[in-house]
């Protein structure tokens, strides 16, 4: 059926091929007339009623001296039947466009003063989560390589290394990789206090650098445990204009992958 569906969507990707098929909608017709009716000469008119036989659109029927070429009703239903999923697969995805659009405005609005320097500097996000998890349950999320490596980029992406050791100078690491390239993020952990407070700092490597101070504060409430996640930006370089840009969409997805997964194991 795929390829079926695919040799139809080649067939029907050419101008001309489409107006034949047009005008066989209405009723079938012979070579020479869908020549006169489509200004193609009749050679070039009989090579695209040959692809579009190929494809399974056209019929052609012998009658007497002439042949007379029919449209098949089924192949073009089923086309609009896979048509109409994308669609529906579009529609029902229609957040993760939402997605991209806002990165890409941000983008767009970090770019209008990229021209300032360190302009980023100082920057501060905040986000918030109530998480269905005992305190104990999301603070081991955070400082368990394995837990952690299961929420800590969106699902799009794949962590090749990440760590967060639960004490003052511990390493932090964050490494993953997408369809893009390999990203890695290096710091420290500036304190830890079990299970409620962890601070530490990730430096982005590479040209598009900079520096993020993070505060997490996690807080025992009756659904669960709320958290609290402080983002400060330093050492801001001009490059970093698009990672600055995402920082708000990125960690957005990223808390709510960590909300799916706690929530998964919860059921």
């Amino acid at each position: 059926m795929l390829r079926a569906v695919d040799g139809i969507a080649a067939a029907l990707g050419d101008a001309a091929r489409w107006r034949l098929v047009e005008l066989l909608a209405e009723r079938p017709r012979s070579v020479g007339e869908l020549a006169e009716l489509t200004g193609l000469r009749q050679p070039q008119t009989t090579k695209h009623l040959q692809t579009l036989a190929r494809a399974g659109l056209v019929t052609a029927f012998p009658l007497g001296q002439r042949r007379v070429h029919a449209l098949e009703a089924g192949p073009l239903a089923a086309f609009a039947h896979r048509l109409g999923e994308l669609a529906k697969a579009t529609e029902a995805h229609e957040g993760e466009r939402d997605v991209v659009a806002r990165y890409r405005a941000a983008i767009e609005a970090e770019t209008a003063i990229a021209g300032r320097g360190r302009r980023a500097d100082g920057r501060t996000f905040a986000f918030e989560r109530v998480l269905a998890a005992p305190r104990e349950v999301v603070w081991r999320h955070w400082t368990d390589p394995d837990l952690l490596a299961s929420w800590w980029v969106p699902p799009s992406m794949t962590i090749t290394a990440c760590l967060l050791e639960p004490h003052a100078g511990g390493r932090a690491v964050l490494a993953y990789r997408d369809a893009g390239g390999a990203y890695r993020s290096e710091g420290r952990v500036r304190h830890a206090q079990e299970p409620g407070r962890l601070g530490f700092d990730l430096a982005v490597k590479g040209k598009a650098s900079f520096t993020a101070h993070y505060d997490l504060e996690l807080t025992t409430v009756p659904d669960g445990t709320r958290l609290r996640l402080g983002l400060r930006v330093t050492a801001t370089t001009v490059e970093a204009v698009p990672a600055v840009a995402g920082i708000e969409t990125g960690w957005g997805q990223v808390l709510d992958h960590l909300t799916a997964v706690l929530t998964r194991r919860k059921g």
